[in-house]
């Protein structure tokens, strides 16, 4: 079992806090392995395994508690003394109300709380109204390319780095997948997945009756990684392959698709304007494994599939990512790390003049003094005029 190390280290210095620890990440992430390894280190620590309290609400033994009143009942039953209890409960949006009954923990029992969820709207407005002020979120990736190379070790595998970077670029981080090199079990997982996260999450969630639509917009958007997509360019393509739909419609189900966390949402940030746009988005994968369920030609879009890898890296590192805006044109990441920022172009290979010219003139307008990087597959080093140029492998595994 990997060790979260990277989600763990901007845990620990909570464990004793009163604010509200919530993880949040696409389904089968590491989540639960997180939470359990939480455990291991309270108890390392020297606390009571009866202080203790873990609920996953996945657990059908816990059906019932996914009502408030019970919840809160059975919470306060396992409360006998004074000291600090370490609460710690997996996907809680399966709880009715669970905001009203987590600040109610926190404002009346000496606890610490841990809690996660697979639906983004864990992070509602709801627990904003309840929890204001009171909760440290952290949003939770399938493994890293360093984190996969670290499972290959524990499992005695020996490769050489490119090819396990193919191998990466493939089949995604999900950490179960590496369980089996065979590729129809392997299929078989993302597929189970891949309904699980729809059919759950989405189609019974909002009661949708098109499943034929929603699955054709993720597929859009997955053949459109990297690139630029909005609600009216996808609705005009399904009214193109006759399927009638709108606007309205496809951005709801758009809106499902995000709180999923199957795909994550970037915005577009105007440079100049130094402001938040929010037309004209683009769409990654939380985890790349998923478009082995897609016969698309997004298969042979590697400069899309790179991007995504950034950018997932970059959110598991615990960064803010935007797609930027320039007066004439734009640059694939904008990384904003609290005062600081850095930027950064994604392509396979620096291939001709042409494409160099691409990709380091893409930060011609660029004004300000923030490190600008250009990632790709290339083992030689193309920097120049302070643009920094690295191969992404390196990057990857760079602390």
């Amino acid at each position: 079992m990997i060790k979260r190390e990277m989600y763990l280290k901007k845990i620990r210095g909570l464990y004793d806090s009163e604010l509200i620890k919530i993880i949040v990440g696409v389904r089968r992430s590491g989540k639960s392995v997180l939470l359990k390894q939480i455990i291991d280190e309270l108890l390392e620590k020297g606390i009571q395994e009866d202080h203790i309290v873990y609920i996953n609400f996945e657990d059908y033994d816990y059906i019932d508690y996914t009502d408030p009143k019970k919840f809160n009942q059975f919470i306060k039953e396992q409360i006998k003394d004074k000291d600090k209890y370490y609460l710690l409960f997996d996907e809680i949006q399966n709880v009715r109300d669970f905001e009203k009954v987590i600040n109610s923990f926190r404002a009346t029992l000496n606890v610490s709380i841990f809690v996660t969820g697979s639906n983004s709207k864990v992070l509602s407005s709801d627990l904003s109204t309840y929890l204001a002020g009171r909760y440290v979120s952290i949003k939770m990736m399938p493994f890293t390319f360093k984190e996969y190379l670290l499972l290959q070790e524990q499992k005695g595998i020996k490769s050489n780095l490119d090819e396990a970077f193919l191998e990466y670029v493939e089949w995604g981080g999900m950490p179960q997948i590496y369980n089996t090199t065979n590729l129809e079990e392997r299929k078989m997982y993302l597929t189970d997945l891949y309904n699980t996260a729809i059919l759950k999450d989405i189609v019974e969630r909002h009661s949708i009756k098109n499943v034929n639509l929603l699955n054709r917009i993720i597929q859009f958007i997955m053949e459109n990684i990297g690139g630029i997509v909005s609600a009216k360019s996808i609705t005009d393509f399904l009214n193109h392959e006759k399927i009638k739909t709108s606007v309205d419609t496809v951005l709801n189900y758009i809106d499902y698709v995000n709180t999923s966390m199957i795909v994550n949402k970037v915005n577009r940030y105007d440079i100049r304007g130094k402001s938040v746009m929010t037309l004209l988005e683009k769409y990654f994968l939380a985890d790349l494994g998923i478009l082995q369920l897609k016969n698309s030609t997004v298969e042979k879009k590697v400069g899309g599939r790179l991007e995504n890898i950034v950018y997932n890296e970059l959110i598991a590192r615990g960064y803010e990512v935007y797609i930027g805006k320039t007066k004439n044109g734009e640059i694939d990441f904008v990384v904003n790390d609290f005062k600081d920022r850095f930027y950064i172009q994604v392509a396979d290979y620096l291939s001709s003049d042409s494409v160099i010219e691409r990709e380091f003139g893409a930060y011609k307008e660029l004004e300000d003094n923030y490190p600008k990087y250009v990632l790709t597959m290339d083992k030689l080093d193309y920097s120049r005029d302070g643009i920094i140029h690295k191969n992404i492998i390196d990057w990857l595994l760079d602390k």
